[in-house]
């Protein structure tokens, strides 16, 4: 029976494509040396293999978000949750898809020249998402608690200087259709996330996670345009109407 201690590298990566930002963090080729276990591969990097198994297990024992009732949630908590979750995520993934587009560009580029159209857009999209989140974190977000805090206390909140709280989640929204038409042309660019026949471990992985990071982005957008902004719309009002 094959037990995690004995799995290799690339079993791991087949499982779960997730495993593979794991690895690259340790610096442990999973593409071409992925016939050793981790305790083979981390002697090598001078690494300890119970920390990247334990960092393993934690991924494979992740659990998805699909019966969570957001609506439920204070706005508050939700906002954290965005942020905390979603957010992270951005900045995990985006550490981990650069590098690989970029080796994909480097080796598999004069026989697939559509992977540097991909890389451009993936480009353009970390560095537009990276300035969204700072907004929201730094703007958006803190008001919304700011008003949710004040119904806990019946305190008044002064106008923000961006008049209106309807007036930054227009351009949340706006920016969210630029994003997810951005990731529209990277899944025609990709057959929809269909590796050629030619791919090696990277190329495959790579197209796994860029399915997975739309799949998250459309999660992440559902989150705040169909709860969070509704709801932060509607409070922003019962202050007004109370005022």
């Amino acid at each position: 029976m094959n037990t995690i201690e004995n799995t290799t590298i690339g079993e791991f990566v087949a499982k779960d494509f997730r495993t593979a930002a794991v690895f690259s963090k340790f610096g442990i080729d999973f593409c071409c040396k992925g016939n050793r276990t981790i305790e083979e591969a981390s002697e090598k990097k001078g690494a300890d293999s119970q920390t990247i198994l334990a960092e393993i297990k934690t991924v494979l024992e992740s659990k998805t978000d699909n019966s969570i009732d957001f609506k439920s949630w204070p706005l508050d908590l939700l906002a954290d949750y965005i942020e905390k979750t979603h957010h992270r995520y951005v900045v995990e993934k985006t550490q981990v898809l650069l590098p690989f587009l970029s080796k994909l560009c480097k080796v598999h580029g004069a026989h697939h020249p559509e992977l540097f159209e991909i890389n451009e857009l993936f480009i353009g999209c970390s560095g537009e998402l990276a300035q969204h989140m700072k907004k929201e974190e730094l703007i958006l977000f803190p008001f919304i608690k700011k008003m949710v805090q004040a119904t806990l206390t019946d305190e008044l909140i002064s106008q923000p200087h961006f008049g209106t709280v309807e007036n930054p989640i227009a351009m949340m929204k706006h920016e969210h259709d630029t994003e997810g038409e951005r990731f529209r042309k990277i899944a025609m660019l990709t057959s929809n996330y269909a590796p050629p026949a030619d791919a090696c471990n990277t190329y495959k992985v790579t197209f796994a996670m860029l399915q997975e990071f739309e799949q998250d982005l459309h999660k992440h957008i559902h989150l705040e345009n169909n709860i969070l902004f509704p709801a932060a719309v509607a409070l922003e009002k019962d202050f007004i109407a109370q005022s």
